[in-house]
């Protein structure tokens, strides 16, 4: 996912714009633009707000750029669980899941990280339902990712490959989904996963957790 467009499986500037909503950004930048705004003040920015929000498609993002290719990887806690919804009796499968709380940390969501360990992977979660799409920038292992609304999954994209370099494509369903779940290249398909499959994302117990990365 995982910034400008997000910087791993990034997602792109409709979906940083999504998530900046959410985080109450101070940035301004039009869905299909980031807006680099390293030549204009703060004030200024402040003093134009009120009539670019006159602009129907006006949204509000932060102008990130993407990691160096030689920095460090970001690696979040394993502070969640996704547990597939099975049939009475049948053993139950959860994923451990990483969480990006801040808009930094979805920009750099898995980029530059080596391949999943099965039955891991990151969970990107959007209040309100949002359209996003994601890309592989920097993301050197392929990923399949889940589009979810409302506890099902309703798109999948498998092996999306990776692009180390730009142009790169994007991911992602014309519908508005709660969140985006990034495992590792052929989970979906070993576990079962598939259009229509149900899940459930819980927090794990503080015992489950892991320890926090360094920021």
């Amino acid at each position: 996912m995982s910034g400008p467009v997000r910087s791993l499986q990034v997602l792109d500037p409709s979906g940083l714009a999504a998530r900046a909503r959410q985080l109450g950004s101070s940035f301004l930048a039009f869905p299909s633009l980031a807006l680099v705004l390293d030549r204009w003040t703060w004030s200024a920015a402040r003093a134009l707000a009120p009539v670019l929000a006159l602009a129907p498609a006006l949204v509000v993002v932060p102008a990130l750029a993407a990691a160096p290719a030689d920095s460090a990887p970001q690696v979040l806690p394993l502070t969640a669980q996704a547990c597939l919804l099975r049939p009475e009796g049948a053993a139950p499968v959860c994923l451990q899941l990483e969480e990006p709380r801040n808009l930094r940390q979805y920009t750099l969501g898995l980029q530059l990280r080596p391949p999943l360990k099965p039955l891991q992977g990151m969970w990107f979660a959007y209040t309100p339902p949002s359209v996003v799409r994601f890309w592989m920038h920097h993301t050197p292992a392929p990923l399949d990712m889940l589009f979810i609304r409302d506890g099902q999954v309703r798109a999948i994209v498998a092996a999306a490959p990776p692009c180390m370099r730009l142009p790169c494509r994007s991911y992602g369903p014309d519908q508005a989904v709660d969140g985006v779940l990034e495992i590792g290249s052929g989970q979906a398909a070993a576990l079962g996963i598939r259009v229509g499959t149900a899940l459930r994302i819980t927090p794990l117990s503080p015992s489950a957790r892991s320890a926090p990365a360094p920021d």
